[in-house]
């Protein structure tokens, strides 16, 4: 109990220290003119494409140098190419890209961002987003601002993080709520080690030459969580770079109703933590430090109450600083790990029974 209650302390405190050296994207100077790229891929996204892309281009109207979007179009069935072609043919700005097939070896997400990747400018700047992500007119100026003034090779703004229903309200907060209590984003930023890195694939900033040497998203062809793993190559290859504050910048709504969640998740928690045994390890540590103490507390100990206070506080500080619900939300920490491990049991389960899909393509071994 003492131990659990020692490790939810430990997490609130790195959870005040990140809130106070998180970096933030701030409206001011337009950085300096160099080629934008902005790319979006896209699959059954008939709901999402023109809002997408007409805050993507208000944004790319505020940038100063040549900028232009490419939109990859992944085999999508809901109408969304047709759409798709007709804001192209429309808008001189966007460039419509047919996507093919991924080859053997490659996720459908990694495959889609490196055909976009190789029609981008050779040098300065590109920007993934994803189509549910709406940013504001000043997220692209404000983003490169601060990747140039930090000397970084990789920002990741990490949008604000849209929940409605119940269940998205009890298990998306933990996004946020992971890195914030669990790494030390100024050692991270700069450290070469893989472990110390969080980004979110929603919304990434990287230089293109620095992405080029890293390989690119060749190099994480075969990864479920490519985010992360394009951050470890850029520090293989010697490159820099961390996840931001950006929920002043973008919205995204990851999903929405208990189904979307499950499907989400399912997908990808089987990988997050390398193995069977780290799976097991991490979810053992959360549930002894963020389920035992509230239990212990309500059976009287101080103890509990101690640990249970230091959680939900946590909560209510990385809530405040990423444009979350700080109340009253924080107040079901444990029953959100309890949901978070219902989750990545379900997505162990999945992968090991061969069921994995998304989107409508298998998640096997090779894609």
């Amino acid at each position: 109990m003492r131990s659990g209650t020692a490790v939810a302390v430990g997490s609130l405190v790195q959870t005040l220290h990140n809130a106070y050296v998180l970096r933030r994207p701030t409206r001011g100077p337009s950085p300096r003119p160099e080629p934008l790229t902005v790319l979006i891929p896209m699959r059954d996204e008939i709901d999402n494409v023109t809002d997408c892309l007409n805050s993507a281009l208000a944004a790319l109207d505020r940038w100063p140098g040549p900028a232009r979007i490419v939109v990859l179009d992944d085999e999508s069935s809901d109408g969304t190419s047709k759409l798709l072609r007709q804001i192209g043919s429309a808008e001189g700005r966007i460039e419509i890209l047919a996507g093919d097939p991924p080859p053997s070896g490659w996720h459908g997400k990694p495959w889609a961002c490196h055909q976009m990747s190789r029609v981008a400018a050779d040098d300065g700047v590109m920007i993934f987003l994803d189509a549910d992500v709406r940013v504001e007119p000043d997220a692209f100026t404000a983003s490169v601002a601060l990747l140039r003034e930090t000397g970084l090779d990789l920002v990741s703004p990490y949008p604000r993080q849209v929940t409605r229903g119940l269940v998205e309200r009890l298990v998306q907060p933990l996004l946020q709520w992971s890195w914030m209590s669990t790494l030390p984003l100024r050692v991270a930023e700069r450290s070469a080690r893989p472990s110390m890195s969080a980004a979110n694939g929603q919304f990434l900033v990287v230089d293109t030459s620095a992405y080029r040497r890293a390989g690119g998203h060749e190099a994480v062809r075969s990864e479920i969580l490519e985010d992360i793993a394009i951050l470890r190559a850029f520090k293989r290859s010697g490159a820099r770079g961390v996840v931001v504050e950006g929920s002043a910048i973008a919205t995204c709504t990851m999903y929405v109703g208990w189904r979307e969640v499950r499907d989400g998740y399912r997908k990808s928690l089987w990988s997050a933590f390398g193995s069977l045994p780290g799976t097991v390890a991490v979810t053992t540590l959360l549930h002894l430090a963020y389920v035992l103490p509230p239990i212990a507390m309500v059976m009287g100990s101080r103890v509990g109450l101690v640990g249970y206070l230091a959680a939900v506080s946590s909560r209510m500080i990385t809530a405040r600083t990423t444009g979350g619900r700080p109340w009253p939300d924080p107040v079901v920490h444990p029953l959100s790990i309890l949901a978070f491990t219902a989750l990545t049991a379900d997505s162990v389960v999945a992968r090991r029974s061969g069921t994995l899909t998304w989107r409508g393509r298998a998640l096997g071994d090779n894609r």
